[in-house]
């Protein structure tokens, strides 16, 4: 009961701020960073409320502080580090290989290696350049928090340097493409499938928002890696390799969407942001979602609830993206009304425990994300259950980096 208290007077606390939860941040307000996909409104809410000592809001950043702190104690582990040489000779350029193609037990030497949906193969994280990438993205993004919330230069400081040794040194720098992602020996060197793994990416422009005013992150840092993503967009928008991803129907897609839209908005390309949302985006959403908010294509795979999941993910960030634009997915609907906002409440009946997922993950599943998505989307939709969801879940800290 305890627990369920607590996680109740959390969730009154955010809805005395939800005026400032769901105002835009397209152009933040004097004094908040100016984030893409974070909500500085509510970070800047979720600050004061810090700083005024309010135990809901103390425990998450003390747990985030704690987090950046083992993270200072790491040194970079940059794209080079690889012992692997890609097909190129060139250890600057990403590798990885496809996680769910396995040896063919009836062949010599495997080759070609077949597919086992949903079921990673070990080998495929021997090459770790995906890890190396999702590390020094999510920690740039941790280290930007606690930079934000406690103003300690240290934090900047090694963000800053893990930054420039990733995507900066000549010496250690990634090269901006993905000419050898997910990979199959025997059939491929590389493939558009590979483009998923750089999602994480979106957490950098982020990253650098909240280092925002510090000694270490300066504009000379930003501008150069605005110059390394403005080279990584040119290659995901005219590579055989990016194309390849572009036309994917499923949630390749709607990631692929993402990190251009997201790219293009961090270098200055408004342009091309829109063009990707109403042009590629848009159409998606007939594609993509059933009337009733069902995902076919995600709901197909061996890990329906995780993908569904996953995708939905993506599509709130896409949300978020075009709201300063001036278009509106969170309302968007086709003709047969198929749309995001059914798609988000197609998930609370389970959530709420009203019907169970006949479905089965080959993997664990979680309700995280989809309990992040509800909080994020949540002021879009008045109809959404999301203090019913969240009092069944009370053991779900809620924050504004959650999702």
């Amino acid at each position: 009961m305890a627990d369920v208290m607590r996680g109740l007077r959390f969730y009154l606390l955010l809805l005395l701020l939800s005026s400032l939860w769901a105002a835009p941040t397209a152009g933040a307000a004097p004094g908040l960073p100016r984030l893409l996909l974070l909500d500085s409104a509510a970070l800047a809410t979720f600050k004061v409320a810090y700083q005024q000592g309010q135990p809901a809001v103390v425990g998450p950043v003390k747990a985030l502080l704690a987090e950046a702190d083992q993270a200072l104690t790491k040194a970079p582990d940059p794209i080079t580090g690889k012992p692997q040489l890609p097909p190129s000779g060139n250890k600057h350029d990403y590798l990885s290989q496809a996680p769910y193609w396995w040896a063919d037990p009836s062949k010599p030497d495997g080759k070609p290696y077949l597919r086992k949906d949903g079921l990673r193969n070990p080998e495929s994280r021997d090459m770790r350049d995906d890890a190396r990438l999702t590390r020094v993205c999510h920690e740039a993004r941790l280290l930007g928090l606690a930079y934000y919330f406690s103003g300690k230069e240290a934090y900047a400081a090694h963000a800053a340097r893990q930054l420039r040794v990733f995507f900066l040194d000549p010496a250690t720098r990634m090269n901006p493409n993905l000419n050898y992602g997910q990979g199959i020996p025997g059939t491929a060197t590389g493939r558009g499938f590979g483009i998923i793994e750089t999602r994480h990416l979106t957490d950098i422009p982020d990253a650098l928002a909240l280092l925002h005013g510090s000694r270490a992150a300066d504009n000379k840092l930003t501008e150069e890696l605005r110059g390394w993503f403005r080279q990584f967009t040119v290659w995901l928008t005219t590579s055989p390799i990016g194309l390849q991803e572009r036309g994917s129907e499923n949630n390749h897609g709607t990631y692929y969407d993402l990190q251009v839209v997201d790219f293009a908005r961090f270098t200055g390309d408004e342009a091309l942001a829109r063009t990707t949302l109403q042009t590629q985006t848009l159409p998606r959403i007939g594609v993509q979602f059933a009337p009733d908010g069902a995902q076919p294509l995600e709901l197909e795979r061996t890990r329906p609830w995780n993908y569904t999941s996953m995708n939905l993910e993506g599509w709130v960030k896409l949300a978020v993206l075009a709201q300063p634009l001036g278009l509106d997915l969170w309302h968007y609907r086709t003709s047969d009304g198929r749309g995001l906002e059914p798609a988000v409440a197609w998930f609370a009946s389970y959530l709420l425990g009203q019907r169970q997922f006949e479905l089965t993950d080959v993997t664990p599943v979680s309700n995280r994300t989809l309990l992040a998505i509800y909080d994020r989307a949540g002021p879009h939709y008045p109809a959404l259950p999301v203090a019913q969801v969240f009092a069944r879940y009370p053991q779900e800290v809620r924050t504004p980096w959650s999702l």
